[in-house]
C-alpha cells in the first residue's frame, strides 16, 4: 500500500488529540482556535521558508482565508446547535463537498466504493458522536447552515491545496501559504480576545502542542499524503479524527461509550480501511495475471 493514506491518517490522529489537549486551557474556544492557528501557521510558514514565494497564487490565498473562516464557522455552529450536531454536520459534510468539488472542478468522479464507504463513515461518525448523549442547542437552523458552510470551506482549501501539489508545488510550501495566511488573519482575533491566559503554564503548553503538533506537524503529514492520495479519499480518511478523540476520552478522561457509539466506531474503522486500500484497476489486474 502507498504511504499517502497512512500519512493522512497520521494527520487525523493528531487532529483527534486536540480536544483532550484543549481541556488543559480555561480560555474561550475561539481564542484557543486563534492561538492554535497563529502558532501552527507561523511554524508552517517558517518551515516552508522562501519556497512560499514560488507558490503564492490567488487560489491559495483565497484558500488561506477559507482556513481561517472554517474555524469561525465551526465555533459559530457548535454554539448554536451543540457540540454533537455541529461536529457531525461540519466534519461529515467535508468529504461529501470535497468529492463534489473535485468532480466539478477536475472531472474526477468519485468511485462507487468511495461513495459507499464515505456514506458508511459519516453514519459511523454520527453514531459515535451523537451516542455521547450531547443535545442540540436553540438556534439549530442557523447553526447547521454555519456547519455546512464550514464543511464547504474545508473542502475548498483541501481541493485547492491538492491541485497545487499535483501541479508540482512543494507540499510544505503550499501548507505554509494556507496556514501562514490564516495565522495573519486570526492574529487580530487572538489579540482582541486577550492573551493573558497564555501566561499560565498549562495554557502555554497546550497551545504549543496544538500549534506545533496538532496543526503544523499534522498538516505536514496531510500535505505529503495529498501527493499520492486523491483529495476525496483523503477527506474521508480524515474522519479518523473523531474516532481518536472518542478513544482518548475513553482512555484518558475515563468517559464511557454507549453501545451506539461503539457500533459507530467499528463502522467508521471498517469504512476507513475500505477507502484506504487502493482499488484494483483493469491495468493492474492484467499485470497480476501470469
Amino acid at each position: 500500500m502507498r504511504t499517502g493514506p497512512l500519512a493522512v491518517v497520521g494527520a487525523a490522529v493528531l487532529w483527534g488529540t486536540a480536544g483532550t489537549a484543549g481541556l488543559l486551557v480555561s480560555a474561550d474556544s475561539v481564542a484557543l482556535a486563534a492561538a492554535r492557528l497563529v502558532v501552527g501557521g507561523t511554524a508552517l510558514a517558517l518551515l516552508a521558508g522562501t519556497g512560499i514565494r514560488r507558490v503564492v497564487r490567488p487560489g491559495l490565498l483565497l484558500a488561506a482565508v477559507a482556513v481561517a473562516a472554517y474555524q469561525l464557522c465551526f465555533f459559530a455552529a457548535v454554539s448554536r446547535t451543540g457540540v454533537a450536531v455541529g461536529t457531525v454536520v461540519a466534519i461529515g459534510s467535508g468529504p461529501v463537498f470535497t468529492g463534489l468539488l473535485s468532480w466539478a472542478l477536475h472531472g474526477r468522479r468519485p468511485s462507487g466504493r468511495w461513495s459507499v464507504a464515505t456514506t458508511a463513515a459519516i453514519c459511523g461518525c454520527a453514531a459515535l458522536i451523537v451516542g455521547g448523549g450531547a443535545q442540540a442547542g436553540g438556534q439549530v437552523v442557523s447553526g447547521i447552515l454555519f456547519a455546512l458552510l464550514g464543511g464547504l470551506l474545508y473542502a475548498f482549501y483541501a481541493v485547492m491545496a491538492a491541485e497545487a501539489i499535483e501541479k508540482g508545488a512543494r507540499s510544505d510550501a503550499v501548507m505554509g501559504v494556507l496556514f501562514g495566511g490564516a495565522a495573519l488573519i486570526m492574529l487580530p482575533v487572538l489579540l482582541t480576545g486577550g492573551i493573558g491566559w497564555l501566561g499560565q503554564p498549562n495554557g502555554l503548553i497546550a497551545v504549543l502542542y496544538l500549534g506545533l503538533g496538532a496543526t503544523a506537524l499534522s498538516y505536514v503529514l496531510y500535505g505529503r499524503g495529498l501527493r499520492t492520495t486523491p483529495v476525496a479519499t483523503a477527506a474521508t480518511l480524515a474522519l479518523a479524527e473523531p474516532a481518536v478523540a472518542a478513544l482518548l476520552g475513553l482512555v484518558v478522561l475515563n468517559e464511557r461509550l454507549a453501545p451506539v457509539s461503539i457500533a459507530g466506531l467499528v463502522l467508521l474503522a471498517l469504512s476507513l480501511v475500505a477507502v484506504a486500500v487502493p482499488e484494483r484497476t483493469p491495468e493492474s489486474a492484467l499485470e497480476s495475471q501470469p
